[in-house]
Protein backbone atom coordinates (compact mmCIF):
# COMPACT_ATOMS: atom_id res chain seq x y z
CA UNK A 1 0.00 0.00 0.00
CA UNK A 2 3.05 2.47 0.62
CA UNK A 3 4.33 1.60 -2.74
CA UNK A 4 1.04 2.12 -4.42
CA UNK A 5 0.63 5.40 -2.70
CA UNK A 6 4.07 6.60 -3.61
CA UNK A 7 3.21 5.71 -7.17
CA UNK A 8 0.31 7.93 -6.92
CA UNK A 9 1.97 10.92 -5.98
CA UNK A 10 4.87 10.58 -8.31
CA UNK A 11 2.18 10.48 -11.33
CA UNK A 12 0.19 13.04 -9.79
CA UNK A 13 2.99 15.70 -9.35
CA UNK A 14 4.31 14.67 -13.28
CA UNK A 15 1.05 15.45 -14.25
CA UNK A 16 0.47 18.26 -11.97
CA UNK A 17 3.68 19.84 -13.35
CA UNK A 18 1.99 20.63 -16.88
CA UNK A 19 -0.92 21.49 -15.58
CA UNK A 20 1.43 23.82 -13.44
CA UNK A 21 2.76 25.42 -16.60
CA UNK A 22 -0.43 25.68 -18.48
CA UNK A 23 -1.53 27.80 -15.50
CA UNK A 24 1.36 29.42 -15.38
CA UNK A 25 0.43 30.30 -19.03
CA UNK A 26 -3.12 31.77 -18.06
CA UNK A 27 -1.49 33.71 -15.29
CA UNK A 28 0.84 35.58 -17.67
CA UNK A 29 -1.97 36.95 -19.85
CA UNK A 30 -4.08 37.83 -17.37
CA UNK A 31 -1.56 39.84 -15.12
CA UNK A 32 -1.33 41.66 -18.56
CA UNK A 33 -4.76 42.30 -19.87
CA UNK A 34 -7.41 40.83 -17.19
CA UNK A 35 -8.61 38.46 -20.12
CA UNK A 36 -8.55 34.71 -19.56
CA UNK A 37 -7.18 33.31 -22.72
CA UNK A 38 -8.85 29.50 -23.57
CA UNK A 39 -6.70 29.21 -26.21
CA UNK A 40 -3.94 28.49 -23.98
CA UNK A 41 -4.37 24.91 -24.26
CA UNK A 42 -4.05 25.16 -28.15
CA UNK A 43 -0.60 26.21 -27.59
CA UNK A 44 0.36 22.79 -25.86
CA UNK A 45 -1.60 20.95 -28.51
CA UNK A 46 0.31 22.94 -31.21
CA UNK A 47 3.68 22.69 -29.60
CA UNK A 48 3.40 18.82 -29.31
CA UNK A 49 2.34 18.01 -32.85
CA UNK A 50 4.43 20.36 -34.41
CA UNK A 51 7.12 18.81 -32.73
CA UNK A 52 6.50 15.39 -34.10
CA UNK A 53 6.11 16.30 -37.70
CA UNK A 54 9.17 18.55 -37.09
CA UNK A 55 10.90 15.49 -36.28
CA UNK A 56 9.21 13.35 -39.25
CA UNK A 57 10.97 15.28 -41.77
CA UNK A 58 14.26 14.46 -40.95
CA UNK A 59 15.22 17.20 -37.66
CA UNK A 60 16.40 16.05 -34.17
CA UNK A 61 14.59 15.95 -31.50
CA UNK A 62 16.05 19.30 -29.68
CA UNK A 63 16.01 21.28 -33.41
CA UNK A 64 12.27 20.10 -33.59
CA UNK A 65 11.35 21.13 -30.07
CA UNK A 66 12.89 24.46 -30.46
CA UNK A 67 11.31 25.40 -34.07
CA UNK A 68 8.08 23.76 -32.83
CA UNK A 69 8.37 26.28 -29.62
CA UNK A 70 9.02 29.29 -31.74
CA UNK A 71 6.59 28.59 -34.00
CA UNK A 72 3.65 28.31 -31.26
CA UNK A 73 5.14 31.42 -30.09
CA UNK A 74 4.61 33.33 -33.37
CA UNK A 75 0.73 31.98 -33.44
CA UNK A 76 0.56 33.42 -29.90
CA UNK A 77 1.81 36.62 -30.98
CA UNK A 78 -0.55 36.45 -34.15
CA UNK A 79 -2.99 35.54 -32.11
CA UNK A 80 -2.74 38.89 -30.06
CA UNK A 81 -2.03 41.00 -33.01
CA UNK A 82 -5.08 39.82 -35.34
CA UNK A 83 -7.59 39.19 -32.63
CA UNK A 84 -6.90 40.90 -29.11
CA UNK A 85 -5.40 44.04 -30.31
CA UNK A 86 -8.22 45.56 -32.19
CA UNK A 87 -10.27 44.53 -29.60
CA UNK A 88 -8.84 46.01 -26.74
CA UNK A 89 -10.95 48.77 -24.66
CA UNK A 90 -14.06 46.21 -25.46
CA UNK A 91 -15.67 44.51 -22.22
CA UNK A 92 -13.47 41.74 -20.79
CA UNK A 93 -16.10 39.05 -21.76
CA UNK A 94 -16.46 40.18 -25.50
CA UNK A 95 -12.18 39.22 -25.60
CA UNK A 96 -12.76 36.00 -23.72
CA UNK A 97 -14.93 35.19 -26.59
CA UNK A 98 -12.39 36.25 -29.04
CA UNK A 99 -9.74 33.82 -27.55
CA UNK A 100 -12.37 30.91 -27.31
CA UNK A 101 -13.04 31.38 -31.16
CA UNK A 102 -9.39 31.82 -31.49
CA UNK A 103 -8.91 28.24 -29.59
CA UNK A 104 -11.27 26.76 -31.98
CA UNK A 105 -10.28 27.86 -35.13
CA UNK A 106 -6.52 26.53 -33.98
CA UNK A 107 -8.42 23.07 -33.26
CA UNK A 108 -9.85 23.44 -36.78
CA UNK A 109 -6.68 23.79 -38.24
CA UNK A 110 -4.70 21.21 -36.13
CA UNK A 111 -7.47 18.82 -37.73
CA UNK A 112 -7.32 19.63 -41.46
CA UNK A 113 -3.22 19.10 -40.90
CA UNK A 114 -3.18 16.35 -38.84
CA UNK A 115 -6.64 14.34 -38.89
CA UNK A 116 -8.17 12.95 -35.92
CA UNK A 117 -5.05 10.32 -35.45
CA UNK A 118 -3.30 10.25 -32.23
CA UNK A 119 0.42 11.03 -32.13
CA UNK A 120 3.74 10.39 -30.43
CA UNK A 121 7.09 11.74 -29.08
CA UNK A 122 10.03 9.28 -28.47
CA UNK A 123 11.37 10.09 -25.28
CA UNK A 124 13.90 12.39 -24.21
CA UNK A 125 16.35 9.75 -22.81
CA UNK A 126 14.88 6.13 -23.24
CA UNK A 127 12.14 4.54 -21.40
CA UNK A 128 13.62 2.33 -18.93
CA UNK A 129 11.68 2.99 -16.16
CA UNK A 130 13.48 3.56 -12.83
CA UNK A 131 12.66 2.48 -9.41
CA UNK A 132 11.96 5.32 -6.44
CA UNK A 133 11.03 3.66 -3.13
CA UNK A 134 9.14 0.61 -5.31
CA UNK A 135 7.56 3.32 -7.51
CA UNK A 136 8.06 3.18 -10.91
CA UNK A 137 9.18 6.48 -12.44
CA UNK A 138 9.84 7.14 -16.23
CA UNK A 139 12.43 8.91 -17.33
CA UNK A 140 10.38 11.02 -19.07
CA UNK A 141 8.70 12.28 -15.75
CA UNK A 142 12.20 13.48 -15.04
CA UNK A 143 12.29 15.64 -17.95
CA UNK A 144 9.05 16.88 -16.98
CA UNK A 145 9.54 17.73 -13.48
CA UNK A 146 12.83 19.37 -13.76
CA UNK A 147 12.07 21.54 -16.60
CA UNK A 148 8.62 23.19 -14.86
CA UNK A 149 10.85 23.60 -12.17
CA UNK A 150 13.21 25.49 -13.84
CA UNK A 151 10.84 28.02 -16.07
CA UNK A 152 9.46 28.47 -12.43
CA UNK A 153 12.41 29.63 -11.55
CA UNK A 154 12.98 31.55 -14.63
CA UNK A 155 9.13 32.91 -14.53
CA UNK A 156 9.99 33.87 -11.01
CA UNK A 157 13.34 35.84 -11.81
CA UNK A 158 11.46 37.71 -15.02
CA UNK A 159 9.27 39.35 -12.61
CA UNK A 160 11.25 40.03 -9.79
CA UNK A 161 14.37 40.99 -11.18
CA UNK A 162 14.00 42.77 -14.77
CA UNK A 163 12.38 45.73 -16.08
CA UNK A 164 10.25 44.05 -18.07
CA UNK A 165 8.90 42.03 -15.99
CA UNK A 166 8.36 44.45 -13.82
CA UNK A 167 6.84 46.69 -16.45
CA UNK A 168 4.06 43.70 -16.93
CA UNK A 169 3.26 43.72 -13.45
CA UNK A 170 2.62 47.24 -13.64
CA UNK A 171 0.33 46.52 -16.31
CA UNK A 172 -1.80 44.15 -14.34
CA UNK A 173 -1.69 46.60 -11.53
CA UNK A 174 -2.91 49.88 -13.10
CA UNK A 175 -2.93 50.04 -16.65
CA UNK A 176 -3.35 53.68 -16.97
CA UNK A 177 -0.80 54.55 -14.47
CA UNK A 178 1.93 52.13 -16.42
CA UNK A 179 1.04 54.29 -19.65
CA UNK A 180 1.76 57.42 -17.95
CA UNK A 181 5.27 56.33 -16.50
CA UNK A 182 5.65 55.38 -20.12
CA UNK A 183 5.15 51.67 -20.59
CA UNK A 184 3.55 50.16 -23.84
CA UNK A 185 0.95 48.53 -22.66
CA UNK A 186 0.43 47.12 -26.39
CA UNK A 187 3.93 45.44 -26.27
CA UNK A 188 3.54 44.04 -23.11
CA UNK A 189 0.39 42.52 -23.96
CA UNK A 190 2.42 40.73 -26.46
CA UNK A 191 5.33 39.72 -24.48
CA UNK A 192 2.55 38.12 -22.36
CA UNK A 193 1.46 36.49 -25.22
CA UNK A 194 4.47 35.18 -26.23
CA UNK A 195 5.74 34.20 -23.13
CA UNK A 196 2.53 31.95 -22.61
CA UNK A 197 2.52 30.13 -25.61
CA UNK A 198 5.97 29.47 -25.17
CA UNK A 199 4.89 27.78 -21.70
CA UNK A 200 2.22 25.85 -23.61
CA UNK A 201 4.58 24.62 -26.80
CA UNK A 202 7.18 23.31 -23.84
CA UNK A 203 4.00 21.58 -21.83
CA UNK A 204 3.10 20.12 -24.94
CA UNK A 205 6.38 18.57 -25.68
CA UNK A 206 7.25 17.47 -22.35
CA UNK A 207 4.03 15.41 -21.89
CA UNK A 208 3.81 13.84 -25.83
CA UNK A 209 6.26 11.34 -24.73
CA UNK A 210 3.76 10.13 -22.39
CA UNK A 211 0.45 10.61 -23.60
CA UNK A 212 -0.82 10.66 -26.85
CA UNK A 213 -1.53 14.24 -28.74
CA UNK A 214 -4.21 14.87 -31.08
CA UNK A 215 -5.88 18.13 -32.71
CA UNK A 216 -8.34 17.83 -29.47
CA UNK A 217 -5.65 17.46 -26.96
CA UNK A 218 -5.62 20.89 -25.66
CA UNK A 219 -9.07 21.13 -24.82
CA UNK A 220 -8.87 19.48 -20.95
CA UNK A 221 -5.38 20.34 -20.88
CA UNK A 222 -6.56 24.04 -20.93
CA UNK A 223 -9.74 23.43 -18.44
CA UNK A 224 -6.76 21.73 -15.92
CA UNK A 225 -4.58 24.67 -16.67
CA UNK A 226 -7.50 27.19 -15.92
CA UNK A 227 -8.89 25.56 -12.98
CA UNK A 228 -4.78 25.36 -11.40
CA UNK A 229 -4.89 29.03 -12.08
CA UNK A 230 -8.10 29.62 -10.47
CA UNK A 231 -7.41 27.83 -7.42
CA UNK A 232 -3.74 29.46 -6.96
CA UNK A 233 -4.96 32.87 -7.04
CA UNK A 234 -5.45 34.25 -11.40
CA UNK A 235 -3.24 35.76 -11.76
CA UNK A 236 -0.62 35.07 -9.35
CA UNK A 237 2.38 32.62 -11.02
CA UNK A 238 3.34 31.09 -7.91
CA UNK A 239 -0.20 30.13 -6.94
CA UNK A 240 -1.10 28.64 -10.64
CA UNK A 241 2.00 26.22 -10.35
CA UNK A 242 1.22 25.20 -6.44
CA UNK A 243 -2.55 24.52 -7.96
CA UNK A 244 -1.58 22.44 -11.22
CA UNK A 245 0.16 20.49 -8.62
CA UNK A 246 -2.89 19.98 -6.48
CA UNK A 247 -4.91 18.75 -8.87
CA UNK A 248 -2.84 16.66 -10.56
CA UNK A 249 -1.72 14.59 -7.19
CA UNK A 250 -5.62 14.92 -6.60
CA UNK A 251 -6.56 13.59 -9.64
CA UNK A 252 -4.09 10.15 -9.06
CA UNK A 253 -4.89 9.89 -5.91
CA UNK A 254 -8.87 9.68 -7.16
CA UNK A 255 -7.93 7.64 -9.86
CA UNK A 256 -5.97 4.98 -8.23
CA UNK A 257 -7.86 5.03 -4.75
CA UNK A 258 -11.42 5.42 -6.02
CA UNK A 259 -11.74 5.09 -9.99
CA UNK A 260 -10.28 6.21 -12.90
CA UNK A 261 -13.64 7.35 -14.19
CA UNK A 262 -13.84 10.01 -11.20
CA UNK A 263 -10.81 11.77 -11.95
CA UNK A 264 -11.73 14.79 -13.86
CA UNK A 265 -14.99 14.85 -11.33
CA UNK A 266 -12.65 14.95 -8.15
CA UNK A 267 -10.70 17.85 -9.56
CA UNK A 268 -13.10 20.09 -10.23
CA UNK A 269 -15.08 19.56 -7.22
CA UNK A 270 -11.72 20.36 -5.08
CA UNK A 271 -11.55 23.27 -7.49
CA UNK A 272 -15.49 24.23 -6.55
CA UNK A 273 -14.76 23.89 -2.49
CA UNK A 274 -11.40 26.15 -2.76
CA UNK A 275 -13.48 28.68 -4.36
CA UNK A 276 -16.22 28.60 -1.87
CA UNK A 277 -14.01 28.55 0.89
CA UNK A 278 -11.79 31.37 -0.89
CA UNK A 279 -13.64 33.10 -3.85
CA UNK A 280 -10.21 34.59 -4.67
CA UNK A 281 -8.38 31.39 -4.61
CA UNK A 282 -5.01 29.97 -2.14
CA UNK A 283 -2.97 33.17 -2.81
CA UNK A 284 -5.99 35.33 -3.93
CA UNK A 285 -5.30 38.00 -0.75
CA UNK A 286 -1.79 38.16 -1.19
CA UNK A 287 -2.17 39.15 -4.79
CA UNK A 288 -4.90 41.56 -3.45
CA UNK A 289 -2.73 43.12 -1.33
CA UNK A 290 0.13 44.18 -3.47
CA UNK A 291 -1.91 45.73 -5.84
Amino acid sequence: MPEQLLQFLVTGVTVGAVYALVGLGFALIYNASDVVNFAQGEFVMLGALLAIALLGTGLSLPLAALAAILITVLVGLLLERVAIEPALGAPVVSTIIITIGAAMVLRGAALLLWGKDFHTLPSFSGDAPLNLGGATLLPQSLWVLGVTALLVLLVRAFFNRTLLGKALLACSCNRAAAQLVGINVRVMLRLAYGLSAGLGAVAGILIAPITFSSYDAGVMLGLKGFSAAIVGGIGHPLGAVVGGLLLGVLEALGAGLISSGYKDAIAFLFVLMVLFFEPTGLFGAASAERV
